[in-house]
């Protein structure tokens, strides 16, 4: 029984460790950040997710912290209809992930 207990315990502490490392931030908290210049200008960063999809339209855009990262999250629909989700580093403008949407 005790080692039933401490599964259980454990699995929940994993639980709320993996949920708390991810948080949307705010609209307020994101402008915050922007003019303190800790991230990216948002006009940057949508430049830099439709430069690699040419025509793309922005359908969904939205910022994360994980991991104490601020990552900004841009999905895109392309002239050709094909959905793509981008990952940016916020504060560097770096692409970290483009894949298509399935």
């Amino acid at each position: 029984m005790k080692i039933l207990t401490a599964l259980f315990t454990a699995s929940i502490i994993a639980m709320t460790t993996s949920i708390a490392h991810a948080r949307d931030l705010g609209p307020d908290e994101a402008l915050r950040l922007r003019d303190a210049g800790t991230i990216v200008s948002f006009e940057k960063l949508n430049a830099t997710a439709l430069a690699k999809h040419p025509g793309a339209k922005i359908s969904e855009t939205e910022l994360e912290e994980e991991y104490g990262k601020y990552i900004y999250q841009v999905e895109l629909r392309d002239p050709q209809g094909i959905e793509w989700s981008l990952e940016l580093d916020a504060v560097s403008g770096q692409v970290l992930k483009n894949h298509q949407d399935t």
